[in-house]
């Protein structure tokens, strides 16, 4: 396949090498530093659970001129979604697909809306990885993806692609129901990234502390509320299983968020608790312990520029 990657970081970075490595045509557009590193010297993965490997890829700073992908993997962060999705219209053939691997429960429809109906698919990535130097992405844990047809139909681009994930060593599940599947993974992260962020403490410390571990549930039955309410269907026992998947995480482990909060980057607030603090308004569910969150972190949400 010959698969681009928008959003060449921690995310775009490891999953982009590995499909490389396994013999995938993988094109990703980067800038600066990052891009004249993978240029040079291919795409270093430095990984806790793999070891270290080197993939090489075809790099640019744009897709003009470029032929078109099969598949798209988008990666960049939410509030960057609109000006990257801009720069993918050159290499999108009549079934190019255009999977968001990214953070929020509304990226595909700005997607859909910017490149037009039927391109967007549904993505969820199950990984901590990070840009540690330019051409360098550090992978600490993680490496699962779920994906799908926002419509559930198991499409042939989508069976290809998740044929190549597998290929590449990349545990996939393409799946028939995105919406549940990214609903569940929008329960576990905006606790565990709100809560981390909030209190600058790890996973471990917020299990033991009751009174964290009792405000991590209640933003997930919030939030579970919430998609109940927007139509998306949740079993029964859905902030049972956040909770338990919640508590299997790693002691040390904090989130993405409070990766970007600490280093004075921008952060995806508005994706996360923004988004479901006025999904909750319009439909009338009370979201308290989110909006807490929400206005707490809301004057760090432009990182050092703010």
């Amino acid at each position: 396949m010959r698969i681009a990657v928008v959003g060449a970081g921690g995310v775009g970075g490891y999953f982009g090498a590995k499909l490389a490595r396994a013999g995938e045509s993988v094109v990703m557009l980067a800038r600066g530093p990052h891009l004249d590193a993978i240029r040079r010297d291919g795409v270093r993965v430095r990984s806790a659970v793999e070891g270290e490997f080197v993939a090489k890829v075809d790099a640019v700073a744009s897709f003009d001129g470029q032929p078109p992908a099969d598949m798209v993997l988008f990666c960049v962060k939410s509030f960057d979604t609109r000006a990257a999705a801009a720069m993918v219209a050159p290499i999108l053939g009549p079934s190019t697909g255009v999977v968001s691997l990214q953070n929020g429960v509304d990226n595909e429809e700005t997607l859909e809306e910017i490149l037009g109906a039927g391109r967007a698919l549904g993505g969820a990535a199950y990984v901590f990885a990070s840009m540690a130097a330019p051409g360098v992405i550090a992978h600490t844990f993680g490496g699962r993806l779920a994906f799908g047809e926002m419509d559930g139909r198991v499409s042939e681009r989508a069976s290809a692609l998740r044929d190549a994930l597998v290929r590449a060593g990349v545990p996939t599940d393409l799946t028939a129901d995105i919406k549940r599947v990214l609903w569940e993974k929008y329960l576990l992260i905006s606790a565990q990234a709100g809560m981390t962020s909030l209190t600058r403490c790890p996973a471990g410390v917020l299990r033991a502390t009751p009174e964290c571990w009792a405000m991590y549930r209640r933003i997930v039955e919030e939030l579970a509320a919430l998609a109940r309410a927007v139509g998306v269907t949740l079993t029964g026992d859905v902030v049972e299983s956040v909770m338990r998947q919640a508590a299997a995480v790693a002691p040390e482990a904090y989130s993405s968020l409070h990766f970007d909060l600490t280093h004075g980057k921008p952060l995806e607030l508005e994706a996360l608790h923004g988004h479901a603090v006025r999904l909750g308004e319009r439909h009338r569910v009370p979201t308290p312990m989110v909006f807490a969150v929400y206005a707490a972190l809301k004057p760090h949400a432009a990182g050092s520029r703010g």
